[in-house]
């Protein structure tokens, strides 16, 4: 006969666990994308470009290994240990110590020499290395979430709590390295051979390596918290397994599916200009604010304050608007918000103009991007649930695992390539002189509000199902 299982969710100390690891992932992911650029442009004398290659090739390998790792993990036989949770463990090392090499380069450029090789290479193979290994883990969490937590509330839950950590991860993450700018007599000027490049070569590695070695435990925490005992009693779960270029094969499914097709779209442009703000925000504060000493501090205040304010802000408006509505105005703030950032290039504002113009541009932005999370996983299972259900009157747990592997890794590969173009596009940019050239990197930082605006025109054409996405799955056992 069979009966009714009650849905799966995330609550108290598990819900804790769980989010604990990707909070320890974050943290250390955040601090390096957004100071890898400085260190090494700035600091290691490496040539803008190089440095960027090297982004892209890091983001390309990840993009590709997201669908390895979640085949593998799709196909692996559960143990006594689990399924997808072991797979935390097992590019675990490596990504430990690549966060910890990566601050550590055996050469430093010469100065009359940033096109130096040896430095370059070294710094590939570590981003390599780091790609592989952050998608074993990335990947079977992001491969967790639909299997932990199956109702839309709980869901929505999870992504609170989430993006909660999230700006706690980035606030962190940005607060130590910009202490250690505070200190620096000369912020502008940081080469290794001057007085102020060797301060961060002293703090910078201890900072990073402090960030390993947290997310490293937070990640054990997690794959002791996860209860994947599901995976032995429910026959929904036995599936022929597939490989990889199978799976990309099946991708074309969710490419085909034209409301999804925009969806990914929106967070391919947007994530554009996340990661264009992630490379550029030090260099803007050093270089077009001119910031010295303990105004650095003041963009923590300002992070911190903005960041949660909109968290509340988004937390309202979601309750009073749908989905989609409430993801509209995220993002039409950032277009408005990045096209004001060209009245920093009028010269005479005083440093106190500067300061809340920032607050309104920079904080909106800031405040609007550690919000997307609040909109972006719930969106993503209502368009799986509705692809489910065009197969049928009733959307499995059985339904819903055949296709969300394939719209998982269609959004995750995409977003990875967003990211890439992106840093290619900073390293030509900040070429050669332009790195410390106010005029550019203001340009640059306001050329955000584009990319916002063309994935504001794809999310325009987006409706979703209300009855699907409020519908609860099925889910049966046979006994």
């Amino acid at each position: 006969m069979s009966e009714p299982l009650v849905p799966r969710e995330l609550h108290g100390k598990r819900l804790i666990g769980y989010t604990i690891g990707f909070f320890g992932i974050i943290l250390t992911e955040i601090f390096r994308s957004v100071f890898i650029f400085q260190f090494y442009v700035y600091t290691i004398n490496l040539n803008s470009i190089l440095v960027t290659i090297g982004m892209a090739i890091q983001l390309i390998v990840s993009a590709i290994f997201s669908i390895v790792f979640g085949v593998m993990a799709d196909n692996k036989k559960p143990s006594k240990l689990g399924k997808r949770r072991l797979f935390l463990i097992y590019g675990l090392p490596i990504w430990f110590l690549t966060n910890i090499l990566i601050w550590l380069p055996p050469w430093k450029c010469p100065k009359t020499n940033s096109m130096f090789w040896p430095t370059a290479i070294y710094l590939w193979i570590i981003f390599i290395l780091n790609a592989i290994s952050s998608m074993s883990i990335l990947s079977s969490y992001a491969s967790m979430g639909p299997e932990q937590s199956q109702t839309n509330e709980n869901r929505k839950k999870v992504a609170a709590v989430g993006t909660f950590l999230t700006i706690i991860a980035s606030i962190l993450a940005l607060m130590l390295p910009l202490f250690v700018q505070s200190l620096l007599k000369d912020p502008e000027n940081v080469k290794w051979w001057e007085p102020s490049g060797k301060v961060i070569l002293s703090y910078i590695p201890i900072i990073g390596g402090l960030f390993a070695i947290f997310g490293f435990i937070s990640i054990i925490l997690t794959f002791f918290s996860v209860d994947e005992s599901f995976h032995k009693i429910s026959p929904e779960s036995e599936r022929k397994k597939k490989s990889v270029w199978a799976t990309f094969q099946q991708m074309t499914v969710p490419a085909k599916d034209k409301k999804y097709r925009k969806f990914v779209l929106v967070g391919f442009f947007i994530t554009i200009s996340t990661q264009m703000l992630g490379i550029l925000v030090i260099p803007f504060l050093t270089y077009s604010l001119k910031f010295k000493g303990t105004d650095f501090l003041l963009y923590v205040i300002i992070s911190f304050s903005c960041k949660f304010g909109w968290f509340y802000i988004w937390r309202k408006i979601l309750k009073k608007y749908a989905l989609i509505k409430s993801y509209y105005i995220c993002i039409t703030l950032t277009v408005i918000a990045s096209f004001l950032e060209l009245f920093f290039l009028i010269n005479m504002f005083s440093f106190e103009l500067k300061i809340i113009l920032f607050v309104i541009t920079i904080g909106t932005i800031l405040g609007a991007i550690y919000g997307f999370g609040l909109f972006i996983g719930p969106i993503t299972a209502a368009l799986i649930y509705e692809a489910a259900a065009k197969n049928g009157d009733e959307i499995t747990d059985k339904a819903v695992s055949e296709i969300s592997g394939a719209y998982n890794g269609f959004q995750a590969f995409l977003l990875y390539i967003s990211r890439a173009v992106a840093s290619i596009m900073i390293g030509f940019i900040l070429f050669g002189p332009n790195e410390k050239n106010p005029i550019i990197i203001t340009i640059a930082m306001s050329s955000m509000g584009i990319f916002f605006l063309i994935g504001l025109t794809f999310l325009r054409k987006i409706e979703l199902d209300e009855k699907i996405l409020n519908k609860i799955p099925t889910y049966k056992r046979i006994t």
